[in-house]
C-alpha cells in the first residue's frame, strides 16, 4: 500500500508558508556549508513576513550547512534563474560564499541582480561573494572581521557596525546582527512596494 509524504515528514526544516497574500519572491543564494543560523532565520522570516523564497543552488540540489543542518527540498539551480523575478536578494555567510565566488553563474546571477537596483543583503562572509562580483568598489560595507581586509582591498569602506546601508545594498557582520539587518531589508521591501503600488493606482 502506498504512503503520502507530507512534506513536514519528507524535509521538517522546509518552511511551510502562512495563509496570508504573498508580498512578493526573494531569492537566497547558498551552497553547502554555510552557517546553519544565517541561512535558516532569515529563510523563516521572509516566508513569516509574506513573501516566497526560492533557495538558489550551484546544482538545484539541497544543502547541508556547516552545523549539519539540512535543506533537502525547496532548492532550485542559480543557473537559469532570472533576476527580474525577484524583490530581494539574499546571500549567507559560512563557507558556502567561498564556493559561490567560484562559481561563474552565482556570479553572473549576482551581477545582473544588482543592475535591478532592488535590495542585496550579504551577511558574514556573504560579502566575498560582492566583492568576486565587482560589485564593493566605493561602496560602505560591513562583514565577519576577517573579511574586513579583503573589503577594504576591493576599494570599499569597512564599517564595524551591526548593519550598513549603501543604496541597495544592505550588509552585516555576523548572526547576532540579523534581527537589525532583517528589520531593515523587510522594512525597505515594504516601502519599495508601497511605491510601487501608488505608481501603479
Amino acid at each position: 500500500m502506498s504512503q503520502t509524504i507530507t512534506p513536514s515528514a519528507e524535509d521538517n526544516r522546509a518552511a511551510i508558508a502562512p495563509d496570508v497574500e504573498s508580498k512578493g519572491r526573494v531569492a537566497i543564494l547558498t551552497a553547502d556549508q554555510v552557517e546553519d543560523t544565517e541561512f535558516f532565520y532569515p529563510y523563516y522570516r521572509f516566508w513569516e513576513a509574506g513573501y516566497q523564497v526560492d533557495v538558489l543552488t550551484p546544482t538545484g540540489a539541497g544543502f547541508t550547512g556547516y552545523k549539519g543542518l539540512p535543506l533537502k527540498t525547496g532548492t532550485r539551480p542559480i543557473e537559469g534563474a532570472q533576476a527580474q523575478d525577484y524583490d530581494a536578494l539574499f546571500v549567507p555567510g559560512g563557507l558556502a560564499p567561498g564556493e559561490l565566488r567560484k562559481n561563474e553563474a552565482a556570479l553572473d546571477f549576482v551581477r545582473a541582480f544588482a543592475t535591478t537596483g532592488r535590495p542585496v543583503a550579504a551577511l558574514c562572509h556573504g560579502p566575498q561573494v560582492l566583492i568576486s562580483a565587482g560589485l564593493a568598489e566605493g561602496r560602505r560595507m560591513t562583514s565577519w572581521r576577517d573579511v574586513a581586509p579583503e573589503v577594504r582591498a576591493a576599494g570599499a569602506t569597512y564599517v564595524d557596525e551591526p548593519t550598513v546601508e549603501d543604496g541597495q545594498f544592505i550588509t552585516a557582520r555576523k548572526p547576532g546582527d540579523m534581527p537589525v539587518q532583517m528589520h531593515r531589508l523587510l522594512e525597505v521591501l515594504d516601502e519599495r512596494r508601497e511605491q510601487n503600488d501608488k505608481e501603479n493606482a
